[in-house]
């Protein structure tokens, strides 16, 4: 089965067995009070507005079948796989909060927003960087399961998503970026770098809307 999606530039098409639906960071520390992202004095709120429409895409998802990656960043409890100049500009990584210490896997705030939370059987991939395939094992994965397509998700647009989504370009992955399934702190970086990936008869990939991939899956899928 072949779905032809509504995006820019055309339309995306993909089968859903050979695609995977990537949900990135979607982590309290980013889009809760307490957390990374609200100790570096940003608006969490702005995050949120992903939620719930990303709740919608993960259930069609699901239905089908399709393989289902949720991301984390963070380091190890020893932070030896925290570079020093990441460290220096995100000064918070390692220190206390309400969540547990920030960033560091197996803490309260680095686990996913219970909204999102994985299924039994879909992949969790821990990352120390920005991009989902820089020090992780998720090419390998995706090629033994025969993924050729990725539809991309979470947070933040400008930097996690977007770096993931040229990673995933330059490894010959077509990837579609759900527009309101991903945010920023800073509205007018997500509306730029959304365009960025469009650009140029979609130099990078596809940018779409839940509802238009939601409105192109089987009828079963969208409930």
């Amino acid at each position: 089965m072949t779905v032809a999606a509504q995006a820019l530039p055309g339309p995306f098409e993909f089968a859903p067995g050979t695609t995977a639906l990537v949900v990135i960071d979607m982590q309290r520390d980013f889009l809760e009070p307490g957390g990374f992202g609200s100790m570096l004095g940003n608006d969490v709120s702005l995050l949120q507005a992903a939620v719930e429409p990303l709740q919608r895409v993960l259930a069609a998802a699901r239905d089908l079948g399709m393989t289902v990656i949720h991301t984390r960043e963070g380091h190890r409890p020893d932070m030896a796989d925290c570079p020093p100049a990441k460290f220096a500009r995100g000064e918070f990584i390692g220190t206390d909060s309400p969540k547990g210490r920030i960033l560091i896997r197996g803490e309260y705030g680095h686990d996913f927003v219970d909204e999102l939370a994985p299924a039994p059987g879909e992949i969790v991939l821990d990352k120390p960087g920005k991009g989902s395939f820089y020090a992780t094992d998720l090419e390998l994965m995706l090629r033994n399961r025969g993924i050729t397509s990725l539809i991309v998700t979470g947070v933040t647009t400008e930097v996690c998503v977007h770096t993931t989504v040229r990673e995933a370009n330059d490894r010959g992955f077509e990837c579609l970026v759900l527009e309101d399934c991903c945010g920023s702190y800073f509205p007018e970086f997500h509306e730029v770098a959304l365009r960025m990936i469009s650009a140029q008869g979609g130099i990078f990939g596809w940018v779409g809307s839940s509802a238009d991939l939601l409105a192109a899956l089987p009828i079963g899928a969208r409930a």
